[in-house]
């Protein structure tokens, strides 16, 4: 596991490209027959991906200190790739293309599996610490609830789902959803905002081989970005804003973890402040 420090903004004002990506960007998260995390000290979120060829078993890690990897922890998934399986501590569930899964606290026994082995799905997930167990749920993208953002004169217009919230699959902090891009337009979540109380893992998929995406961090008086390709991720500090624009049309899923889960519970940034 990757292990990834936090940093005052006033530093990051100072950084250089490569700094930057290689604090902030998570790339290779599909590796053919491996588990691939990284663990970040915003919140002690992790982020990573598992692609199972054979089946992959969630082992527990020295740096998280306990007997089993969600013995205080809970977890996200959503499966970008070919069918494939989760099994929690003996119950299987298959997750399509899209389809999500919540898994609590206390679950001891996690396998990753392929549907079809020369098809292996990627699984996409997220990790957050919790307190609260709360019961093992799977969310097809029809059971979510969907929210259509945006203006085509922005070129901002996007469909939001949210799969682990409070009136969706209840979790003890992690909220997490997938968000598409719609054709002809290229911005997500500009105007832009931040908030304070939590932090954020975005995560690009559905992108073209050639495209790329600009990520743009940092206070919104001190912007800085980074160009994300298919299926990588960025790692958004509490004082950042995170927003993006893309080549053309993409998804991404993000995931949220701090003092609340409302999701409305942002401080808007006004365009004329942006730099």
């Amino acid at each position: 596991m990757d292990m990834r420090e936090s940093c005052h903004p006033n530093e990051f004002e100072s950084y250089s490209t490569d700094r930057i990506r290689s604090e902030f960007l998570i790339q290779d998260i599909f590796v053919p027959g491996k588990i691939k995390l990284v663990y970040s000290f915003y919140d002690r979120m992790i982020a990573g991906g598992v692609c199972p060829q054979q089946p992959l078993a969630l082992e527990p890690h020295k740096d998280l200190g306990t007997d089993y990897f969600l013995a205080r922890r809970e977890m996200g998934i959503i499966n970008v790739g070919s069918p494939g399986t989760v099994t929690t501590d003996g119950q299987e569930y298959v997750l399509n293309r899209t389809d999500g899964l919540y898994i609590g606290k206390g679950v001891k026994d996690v396998v990753f599996s392929s549907v079809d082995n020369a098809q292996p799905p990627h699984f996409y997930v997220l990790s957050a610490p919790a307190h609260k167990q709360y019961p093992t749920a799977k969310i097809e993208i029809g059971q979510t609830e969907q929210v259509e953002l945006g203006r085509p004169e922005e070129a901002n217009v996007r469909t939001l789902r949210k799969y682990i919230h409070p009136d969706g699959a209840k979790s003890c902090q992690l909220c997490m959803g997938m968000t598409t891009v719609q054709q002809n337009s290229v911005w997500n979540s500009m105007p832009c905002h931040t908030h304070g109380r939590r932090m954020e893992v975005y995560f690009y998929f559905d992108m073209e081989e050639d495209a790329v995406l600009f990520h743009l961090m940092g206070q919104p008086n001190e912007t800085r970005h980074i160009v994300v390709r298919n299926e990588e991720a960025v790692i958004s500090p509490n004082w950042s804003i995170h927003a993006g624009a893309g080549t053309s049309n993409y998804s991404f899923i993000w995931g949220m973890i701090g003092e609340n889960q409302v999701f409305t519970d942002m401080d808007a940034v006004a365009m004329a402040t942006l730099r």
